[in-house]
């Protein structure tokens, strides 16, 4: 009977040890588990909702037209020594000195010349100066039939051309065509670019933007919009730095960044950049952009 209840008892003995030790375990590593789990919420790059300007936009071509432009025949016989021309001439200034007469600059502008041509006529060699007022720029350019409700007179335009690869030149429409041309289906519009600086030359093709349905909405970046299906999504930070996830509705995209029609407030605060280390109901670090 005493050998069976000392078996018992170190039976008995040996389990409870296993149990302290299998506790002692769960308990430190729960402790440490606790610890180390604890991780800093992430870095997050957020900005602020602002209102921004919004339009659409009818993209064209057309060609560069000078305010002004007048052309002179000179005879090569009638010149008192090679010709020399200044780049630029103001009105009332000697063109050119001939034995004629001299010819005085009937309005300000840019002197140029096309070059030795042979006049059969005369047979005699004559040279073609041109004088071009380019202080303001016009192009007609052809709008399309079902944008003929949105044109009129006085539109902001946003002109590029090629020579000028990151320059915008900024113009507004200065006539707009009474009725659409049957042939092209098109109303002929003409545009003009105030051109101070004279980087804009006569000739040139220009890439022409003129902007309709202008309005101020909410604008947000375009790293800031989740897709989801048919519905678009941003994190809204609120003040204890909780990202929530937030519906809203889209309208235009320009220049990298997206309209904001609703589920927003001017003055918001959303995550910009990051959204793949953001959790719904998740706490963020902010960075302001």
């Amino acid at each position: 009977m005493k050998r069976s209840t000392k078996t018992i008892s170190i039976i008995l003995i040996f389990f409870l040890i296993i149990a302290i030790v299998i506790i002692g375990r769960t308990m430190i590593g729960n402790h440490f588990k606790k610890k180390f789990s604890k991780r800093p919420p992430p870095g997050i790059i957020v900005t602020e909702v602002i209102n921004k300007e919004f339009s659409e936009k009818i993209e064209t071509f057309g060609t560069a037209i000078s305010k002004k432009s007048k052309t002179f025949k000179i005879k090569k016989d009638d010149l008192f020594d090679d010709l020399k021309l200044k780049d630029f001439v103001k009105k009332g200034e000697v063109l050119i000195q001939l034995k004629s007469g001299n010819i005085l600059a009937p309005f300000s502008g840019v002197l140029g010349y096309t070059g030795l041509t042979e006049d059969i006529l005369l047979s005699n060699n004559i040279f073609i100066i041109t004088l071009d007022d380019n202080s303001t720029i016009y192009s007609d350019i052809k709008i399309p039939e079902n944008y003929s409700s949105s044109i009129k007179k006085g539109l902001p335009v946003e002109v590029k051309l090629s020579s000028f690869k990151e320059k915008i030149f900024l113009g507004e429409v200065d006539f707009v065509s009474s009725r659409i041309n049957a042939d092209t289906r098109s109303l002929l519009s003409r545009i003009k670019v105030e051109n101070k600086d004279l980087k804009l030359i006569s000739g040139s093709l220009l890439e022409v933007s003129v902007k309709f349905n202008l309005r101020n909405s909410l604008s947000v970046p375009d790293t800031s919009v989740m897709i989801e299906g048919d519905k678009s999504y941003v994190y809204k930070i609120n003040e204890d730095n909780i990202a929530n996830k937030t519906e809203v509705k889209t309208g235009l995209r320009i220049n990298k960044n997206i309209e904001v029609i609703s589920g927003l407030n001017e003055g918001d605060i959303i995550v910009a950049e990051g959204l793949k280390k953001v959790r719904p109901r998740g706490k963020i670090k902010p960075i302001k952009n």
